[in-house]
């Protein structure tokens, strides 16, 4: 069994996808706009609530960072992405790269609680990012 996180970015996927390449070092596996369907599998008004998602948006994708895959999409694409509920945690070697990935995830973004040591870490901090998304910057203590 495995669990991934997916993102619905409502019409942002393409431009957060940028985003975390610039950012994280993303790597893009995979990338199908509503278009690349099949005609007869393409979403339609009537399977969406009363508005088809415009084809030029991402159905699906696919990107890495490290060893974690991450699933993202436009979704319906109304403009609101709402990510409520969870954050992303990411693990850096140390405090340099827990400074450098915080500043750079918080460009456009809002700082939710600053970067310090805590007891648990080095480093740690969250922010949410221009898209919405809330992450958990941290460099663990060595053990």
């Amino acid at each position: 069994m495995q669990i991934q996180p997916y993102l619905f970015f409502e019409g942002h996927c393409e431009e957060a996808l940028e985003f975390y390449k610039k950012t994280l070092g993303a790597k893009v596996d995979m990338l199908m706009h509503y278009k690349d369907a099949p005609k007869d599998a393409q979403p339609t008004a009537e399977q969406c609530g009363g508005m088809a998602p415009p084809l030029d948006k991402v159905m699906h994708a696919a990107f890495r960072v490290g060893e974690t895959q991450v699933l993202a999409s436009d979704g319906m694409a109304s403009g609101k992405p709402d990510f409520k509920g969870f954050g992303l945690s990411v693990s850096v070697a140390d405090k340099a790269a827990a400074e450098q990935t915080f500043k750079a995830l918080g460009e456009g973004g809002q700082v939710t609680m600053p970067m310090a040591e805590t007891f648990f870490a080095v480093a740690f901090g969250m922010v949410v990012d221009r898209f919405g998304v809330t992450w958990m910057v941290i460099a663990p203590k060595p053990m």
